[in-house]
């Protein structure tokens, strides 16, 4: 089973998106955990996620992240499918980035 942990600033659109990703998840039969946390959070709760993904306002913190998370695959949401909370797309994101397909 695959940890996916998003990161953000505030949480508010976040925690719309994790509820709708899980969703697909489920209808996908992609077996994961989807998690989000404060970006500050990202040392103790993300170190352990196979992949993290950035919400586009914690953006410029990517290189910080990969370095408290040395042993995890991170990568951040492009702008255009945060603003739509594009699960699926995101999801896709999620699957690439830590080499599912």
């Amino acid at each position: 089973m695959r940890k996916i942990v998003l990161l953000c600033s505030t949480g508010l659109s976040t925690s719309i998106l994790v509820k709708k990703m899980k969703e697909e998840a489920e209808n996908l039969g992609y077996e994961c955990d989807i998690d989000f946390y404060p970006l500050a959070s990202a040392g103790s709760m993300a170190k352990d996620a196979d992949v993290i993904l950035l919400a586009p306002q914690v953006r410029s913190s990517l290189g910080e992240v990969k370095i408290k998370c040395p042993n995890v695959k991170v990568t951040a949401i492009d702008a255009k499918l945060y603003s739509v909370l594009d699960a699926v797309g995101i999801l896709d994101l999620a699957q690439k980035t830590v080499g599912d397909y």
